[in-house]
């Protein structure tokens, strides 16, 4: 008998998921699946629920439906296990950085047909000295949009709160002395206002990286230079443009990376703060079963 566990937050997003509960275990059901079916009540339940039902037994299918944070709360419950099950996401977040990258749409029907399709491959996990992260680990100028923003501006105006708050800060650019020591031997030292290190093609609703590579054990790394008063045309060339090599922009691969910081800047995870100061990363590989769109399967290139 297949099992499946579903996990959803009901705050997320439009708050609408909850209503569309008997389609989802109906198509879930109609796939040969018996449904056991969990509320998130508060931040990091999700994380303990997935504790909890491991402890017990492990399902055959995990299926998360909520936000990036929902996600990251779930991942890091999974992570703490060895033997994993299969994982489905059903986005209901504000802006789904996550399932835009694996092609799985906000739109129920379509992340519904996903699952169905069960195109499974096994993806890199990120972690750091505050936790595991699936697509993003960053600190700098513009990071705190995603949880800074109102709810009530997320579920009014979706993706154009984020551009409200973004424009509050337009002139706030963070300024940080760091220094990055990379697991191949490389350092790189300055003064930067953004860092990002990212195992995905999107982050803050933008393509980030054209082309990545989600299997082969490596970050890819974004910094920019504090650069007075060209700092955001310079965000806006590498978010929308996306030049290979730009001044005043490093981008490499890295498995592992550790930063010293001069103050204790915030870092965000997925979308979620978490913690600040000095920091490590590093890459799981392959550590995570998860359904993906096929058409996102050239994203997977070492898979067995």
């Amino acid at each position: 008998m297949k099992t499946c566990t579903l996990i959803y937050n009901p705050v997320s997003g439009k708050k609408t998921f909850e209503q569309a509960l008997p389609k989802v275990e109906a198509r879930l059901s109609a796939l040969g699946y018996t449904c056991n079916i969990y509320k998130t009540t508060y931040p990091t339940h999700a994380e303990l629920l997935v504790q909890e039902i491991m402890n017990k037994a492990k399902p055959s299918l995990l299926v998360i439906a909520g936000g990036d944070g929902t996600f990251n709360e779930c991942l890091n419950g999974l992570m703490m296990f060895d033997d994993k099950p299969d994982v489905a996401y059903i986005p209901s977040g504000t802006s789904n950085d996550l399932g835009t990258s694996l092609g799985i749409s906000k739109d129920l029907d379509d992340a519904l047909d996903v699952i169905e399709a069960y195109q499974k491959v096994i993806m890199d996990v990120g972690v750091s000295k505050h936790g595991y992260f699936s697509y993003v680990c960053a600190t700098g100028s513009y990071i705190d949009i995603s949880y800074e923003t109102s709810s009530f501006l997320k579920r009014l105006l979706g993706f154009f709160a984020y551009i409200i708050s973004g424009v509050k800060r337009f002139f706030r650019l963070k300024k940080m002395h760091m220094s990055i020591t990379t697991m191949e031997g490389k350092t790189y030292k300055g003064t930067y206002t953004l860092m990002l290190a990212i195992n995905s093609r999107r982050v803050a609703s933008l393509n980030m990286i054209n082309r990545p590579i989600l299997d082969d054990g490596k970050l890819d790394v974004i910094l920019y230079k504090y650069t007075p008063l060209l700092n955001n045309v310079l965000f806006f060339i590498g978010f929308f443009i996306k030049p290979p090599k730009m001044p005043r922009m490093k981008r490499f691969q890295s498995k592992g990376i550790v930063i010293e910081v001069d103050d204790a800047h915030h870092w965000n995870q997925d979308g979620e703060k978490k913690g600040s100061g000095n920091n490590a990363i590093h890459v799981v590989r392959q550590a995570l079963p998860i359904i993906i769109n096929k058409k996102r399967h050239k994203y997977f290139k070492n898979q067995d």
